[in-house]
């Protein structure tokens, strides 16, 4: 099936964002053949345009970064809580990062396409993917579509319960 000319070519549940520079607005296209292989929910996009698979891996990387943090901040918030019981303050500024990057994910990329994609790097799994042979690009972004449902539910809950339980521990401090 062929979507957009000879730059986007689906394969097996395969998108291939070919870097063919025929007009002025070639970047323009192959973002909006990013968006066509994201809306279309491909198992795996290769990104073969260096700058698009360059800023979709970074944009990917900083949504990770964000989930992390929110994860990793609201549990040291609520182990501090339980560790210091009388020290309410010492876990309140982990939760208020744990909330703050939740909030900044989901605004910002809960509801992007590219949040259920992770880059694949390693070369092994780039193999048995069977598409090396199909790239004409050097180096190539390759994007893997995951389910992120329950990391989604697992930063939610972590950073709820950790701003939840630091409100409860200062409401009765200062009550």
């Amino acid at each position: 099936m062929d979507a957009g000319g000879d730059r986007l070519q689906y394969s097996s549940n395969i998108a291939f964002i070919r870097e063919v520079y025929d007009s002025e607005y070639a970047h323009q296209v192959f973002a909006l053949e990013l968006e066509k292989a994201l809306d279309a929910g491909c198992s795996v996009i290769v990104i073969e345009p260096t700058q698009l698979g360059e800023d979709t891996a970074q944009w990917i990387t900083v949504g990770n970064c964000l989930h992390k943090t929110a994860v990793f901040s609201g549990l040291a918030s609520l182990t501090a809580g339980f560790i210091w019981p009388d020290r309410p303050l010492a876990s309140t500024p982990l939760a208020a990062l744990s909330f703050l990057c939740t909030s900044l994910y989901t605004a910002s990329w809960q509801f992007d396409n590219c949040v259920k994609y992770q880059v694949e790097k390693d070369p092994r799994k780039l193999t048995r993917l069977l598409i090396s042979s199909a790239v004409t690009a050097s180096s190539p972004v390759v994007l893997v579509r995951k389910d992120n449902r329950k990391s989604i539910i697992l930063h939610c809950t972590v950073s709820f319960a950790a701003a939840a339980f630091c409100a409860y521990r200062l409401y009765c401090t200062f009550k």
